[in-house]
């Protein structure tokens, strides 16, 4: 599944299970693994390019350890999730 900005940009692509999301400048936003829903461990990042966060879904819900990062690279928060919760 794909789908543009008004610039032509790429949305997102899905490819041998893995969904890229991208920002409308070009630069990921999220990727990880997709089979109809968002599962496993996913990346998301800043529009800069950075990464942000790093956590495990299972059916599009948090599930599991999420790691959230500043922007200098270390951690500002570490939260374990149980289905969402």
């Amino acid at each position: 599944m794909e789908g543009y900005y008004k610039n032509g940009q790429l949305k997102q692509l899905t490819e041998d299970g893995i969904r890229t999301h991208y920002f409308e400048n070009g630069k990921v936003k999220a990727t990880g693994p997709f089979d109809g829903k968002m599962q496993g461990e996913w990346s998301f990042y800043r529009k800069t390019g950075e990464l942000w966060q790093v956590g495990h879904l299972n059916n599009d819900s948090k599930d599991g350890r999420w790691v959230r990062y500043h922007r200098n690279g270390e951690i500002e928060k570490d939260t374990q999730f149980d289905d969402g919760k």
